[in-house]
């Protein structure tokens, strides 16, 4: 493989290892990434990509245009994360290579500033649709700070940030920026306020105290910025009580806006979260192998009754609700008692983005060949 020896490809991929000329497409380019960090049981490598800023389809729906992820994998960990099967298209079959090997993303801002001036008027970017663009390498790696220093120079973008991170707060200030000149909603998911139950289900992500006072911070600064509580986990978190204490620390915090969605549970993540509740609940091994035994959504019925659920504890603690999970700007309950949120802000009509004195730069150029 281009500058790799076969030792090498071989550790990459243990189970799935082919000949150099068998591997194709993103698995080619993945094989031939070099080693760029080590962390705790976590090996980082760079990967060579043409584009960083994706046209989104969605089996649920989701209405965003574009979605930006900085990293292929996430070291959080969460036992229901439904993105694990983009490692598949690696030759990573293993579900666990989806936490321990992360690829780093090349030239993101200069590819970004290229691919903006192709946007289309009034199209949405979701930064953090399959992967936490604050997981812990961005501490050194700076993919996501970089791309919001280019976001930062653009006008009337709308741009939906997700992360479980805290490390959001280290770039309050480019926030500011962007969202003076553009439409921005931050959203910090919060499963659960119970911190030892976030530990065994999101093993590597913050403390759920300590996201909800990053949330309280993004609004001290002026920002938009809610949670979402999603997905709601069956026998877990789905009871009213559970959904209650965490609209009340939502609450407490300031938060935009409330949204909590039903577990959606692909293929990929069935085991790997099946694994935890045998390991951790194992009474609710039945229930959930009656739900989600050939199922990804859960039933109709059951998925109007959350829904109804958590339209009264928004209404309870006035909070603006979400029509869905996306990562959107639009759909975001307006509040009498929230001005900054009312429809005549959000549905504003949008002029096409423009790029403000954005040039890159000789060696960014140079290096944005991919294979």
């Amino acid at each position: 493989m281009a500058n790799m020896h076969r030792n090498e490809a071989y550790d990459l991929f243990p189970q799935t290892y082919q000949p150099e000329n068998a591997l194709i497409g993103i698995a080619r380019i993945a094989a031939a990434g070099q080693t760029v960090d080590t962390g705790h049981d976590v090996s980082f490598r760079s990967l060579k990509v043409r584009s960083i800023l994706n046209k989104s389809i969605s089996r649920r729906r989701l209405s965003f245009g574009r979605s930006i992820n900085p990293y292929r994998g996430c070291e959080f960990a969460c036992r229901y994360c439904y993105a694990r099967y983009t490692h598949e298209f690696m030759e990573l079959k293993d579900p666990e290579a989806f936490e321990r090997q992360i690829f780093i993303k090349q030239n993101a801002a200069w590819l970004l500033r290229q691919e903006l001036r192709d946007l289309k008027p009034d199209e949405e970017i979701a930064l953090g649709t399959a992967t936490d663009p604050y997981q812990p390498i961005e501490r050194r790696a700076c993919i996501t700070r970089s791309l919001l220093e280019v976001l930062a120079q653009c006008r009337n973008l709308r741009l939906g940030i997700v992360t479980k991170s805290t490390l959001i707060e280290r770039d309050i200030d480019l926030l500011q920026m962007i969202a003076a000149r553009n439409t921005l909603v931050v959203h910090l998911t919060i499963t659960t306020t119970d911190a030892k139950l976030a530990r065994v289900l999101e093993p590597r992500a913050p403390r759920p105290d300590l996201r909800f006072e990053t949330v309280k911070k993004l609004r001290e600064a002026g920002l938009k910025a809610g949670v979402l509580c999603s997905p709601l986990l069956p026998g877990l978190t789905d009871k009213p009580g559970a959904l209650d204490k965490v609209a009340t620390a939502a609450k407490a915090a300031g938060a935009s806006f409330l949204c909590a969605q039903p577990l959606f549970l692909k293929s990929c993540s069935r085991e790997t979260y099946l694994d935890f509740v045998r390991e951790h609940f194992p009474d609710l091994v039945e229930m959930y192998s009656k739900r989600f035994g050939d199922a990804d959504f859960v039933s109709k019925p059951y998925a109007r009754r959350i829904a109804l659920m958590v339209h009264a504890v928004c209404r309870k603690h006035g909070l603006p609700e979400r029509s869905s999970d996306a990562i959107l700007t639009r759909n975001l309950g307006a509040s009498n008692r929230d001005p900054e949120l009312r429809q005549g802000t959000l549905f504003a009509s949008m002029r096409p983005p423009s790029l403000m004195s954005v040039r890159p730069r000789i060696d960014d150029r140079s290096q944005a060949r991919t294979a």
